[in-house]
């Protein structure tokens, strides 16, 4: 079984900074870093790193070269990349002393996909394929269109949420993995379960997966629901925690691990990435992720 991750790819610039400027206000920053990132590129790794066969499509422009040994080295399939782009995607990212973020994106590259080469990469695809997106590329509903024409389960993380993600068809989403901000604003809801029943009301086949931060996960489908806890941890960057829930999940799932012990590991893998710095490369391996807080807290089966 092939995973194809048709994502986002950026340069992460890292700011370490007292607090976040308010409108006017100058700051000093005490630390710069510079990281592989992109919502994209990081679930790939997650993927790969939690032992999946992963390839990756997406578009690079220049000085992306330390994006493309990033990959590799975590053992994503690079050769359907496009490397001919204009300027990579770019985020400039503030961090604060609590380990929190807030990201300014410009798409670059990711936003300049044509269909000609969307066609290519999904000649390349077979029937058992999965298919993983996020909403940091363009043309994201004719792949959402040619996903479900040919019956492929799709994992979406609907990230950034927008207005022209609200006009889509998610009807033939397979996961819908998201955050308590982007629940809201798909659904309408601020209460995650109201949010829940929402969502699938209206996508009744879906398989909803919402991560609430340090209150951890709810997996929710028309017959089930898993309530997973958080692991505890030292907070250092939350940039890739989210990704790494995502790609971990996906990966296990995948692989045919039960839903309990794939929100489990996922849990832990998002715990230690935020004990550490940057995106993608603060994503753990999968031998990491099993040794970690041997005393776990497995996901609760509540009956519907």
């Amino acid at each position: 079984m092939k995973i194809l991750n048709f994502g986002s790819l950026n340069i992460d610039h890292v700011y370490e900074v007292p607090h976040f400027p308010l409108p006017g206000e100058t700051i000093s920053s005490a630390r710069y870093s510079r990281f592989p990132g992109g919502k994209g590129l990081n679930q790939s790794i997650a993927m790969a790193k939690a032992g999946a066969d992963v390839y990756h499509a997406g578009k690079l422009g220049h000085n992306s070269e330390f994006l493309l040994e990033a990959l590799k080295e975590s053992g994503v399939n690079t050769s359907l990349l496009d490397t001919t782009g204009s300027e990579t995607g770019q985020a400039i990212i503030q961090v604060n002393p609590e380990g929190e973020n807030c990201i300014l994106l410009y798409g670059g590259s990711n936003q300049e996909i044509t269909i000609e080469y969307i066609d290519r990469v999904f000649a390349f695809l077979t029937e058992d394929s999965i298919l993983v997106l996020q909403n940091e590329i363009n043309n994201l509903e004719y792949i959402l269109g040619k996903a479900r024409e040919r019956g492929l389960k799709i994992a979406l993380n609907p990230s950034p949420v927008d207005e022209r993600l609200k006009s889509m068809d998610l009807s033939g989403i397979t996961w819908l993995l998201l955050n308590e901000i982007e629940s809201r604003e798909l659904s309408g809801f601020e209460e995650p379960d109201s949010s829940l029943m929402n969502l699938l009301n209206r996508y009744p086949h879906m398989k909803i997966i919402l991560t609430l931060g340090e209150k951890g996960a709810i997996y929710q489908d028309k017959n089930t629901r898993y309530v997973q806890p958080a692991y505890k941890t030292r907070v250092k960057d939350t940039t890739a925690a989210g990704d790494t829930f995502t790609g971990y999940f996906i990966s296990l799932t995948a692989s045919g691990l039960d839903i309990e012990e794939a929100l489990d590991m996922a849990a832990r893998a998002a715990a230690i990435t935020i004990s550490r710095e940057g995106a993608g490369s603060s994503i753990p391996m999968l031998e990491e992720v099993k040794r970690y807080m041997q005393g776990k807290e497995k996901a609760v089966n509540i009956d519907m």
